[in-house]
């Protein structure tokens, strides 16, 4: 399965935030919309992420304000992304050697969509039940 396969079933859209907002913004919005992460945006570039992650390692472990703190000061940049014709074996092989959890989808220069390991995950699971579903129907009729 490919990137753009995974989107057509999960969808295209993506939050995103300006780098000069707070973390405590960051947050809230992750919250409302039950998201880890939000794509950092500069006039319709991609110019950072910012995860959970990034919030604990970064704000809490370090003495830091959430409200006083920027987004800009703690995204991960650059971002490590991928284009819609990779394959989920792909995607999971970056996201286990690059220790990320979400993956901005660029084609060309547009962002496309975002995936996080949960999708990847689901999806191979969903793959590899339906390819023993076949092979039990197959092993079924002979």
């Amino acid at each position: 399965m490919t990137v753009r396969q995974l989107l057509s079933r999960k969808g295209t859209s993506v939050m995103t935030i300006a780098p000069d907002a707070t973390v405590f913004q960051a947050l809230t919005e992750m919250a409302e919309a039950g998201i880890g992460a939000l794509v950092v945006m500069v006039g319709g570039e991609l110019t950072g992420i910012i995860s959970e992650r990034d919030y604990a390692r970064k704000v809490i472990l370090k003495g830091r304000l959430s409200r006083e703190t920027t987004v800009n000061e703690i995204m991960t940049s650059p971002v490590i992304t991928v284009n819609p014709q990779q394959t989920l074996n792909d995607c999971m092989e970056i996201m286990t050697n690059e220790r990320v959890r979400h993956l901005p989808v660029v084609d060309g220069d547009e962002l496309a969509g975002i995936i996080s390991i949960g999708d990847v995950v689901k999806a191979i699971i969903s793959q590899q039940a339906f390819m023993i579903e076949q092979l039990e129907s197959y092993i079924d009729r002979r």
